[in-house]
């Protein structure tokens, strides 16, 4: 990896990595009722999350989040990969935002203060656009 974009994407990488890594392990072990309750929230914004037992889903997500924490936090993972795994986990966060009653302000995209935890995926989102974006310009770029 060429050690400019390294340092030009660890302020983009690092953090989030790490915070993706985090939810990961503590989704792990969920208990029944925490499992129940992201399921719940889940599947009413995203049916296809319905058909799931909510033990199964959580064991996805607790995946979904460690391996994309540590796709962002490995050097050697190409930033447009990496990126395009944060986009779309994202984009999947941001619907939950968009689709579930009360987490904006009635005709607004303006978050309430339940909404407010979800309306940040819409700067995780900007990231792994902008990750992709990079790592797509430097192959553009090479000989």
């Amino acid at each position: 990896m060429d050690v400019r974009a390294l340092c030009r994407q660890l302020p983009l990488r690092a953090p989030v990595g790490a915070f993706f890594l985090n939810s990961g392990l503590s989704k792990r072990n969920a208990d029944e009722e925490t499992a129940q309750s992201l399921h719940g929230f889940a599947s009413g914004a995203l049916p296809v999350v319905g058909g799931l037992p909510p033990q199964r889903f959580v064991r996805l997500l607790s995946a979904a989040e460690l391996a994309i924490g540590a796709a962002l936090l490995t050097p050697v993972v190409p930033a447009e990969l990496a990126g395009a795994a944060l986009t779309a986990f994202s984009l999947g966060t941001v619907t939950l935002y968009l689709r579930t009653p009360g987490m904006r302000e009635p005709g607004s995209l303006r978050p309430t203060q339940q909404g407010l935890p979800l309306a940040k995926d819409s700067w995780v989102l900007g990231i792994g656009l902008s990750l992709v974006i990079d790592g797509l310009a430097q192959r553009c770029r090479r000989p």
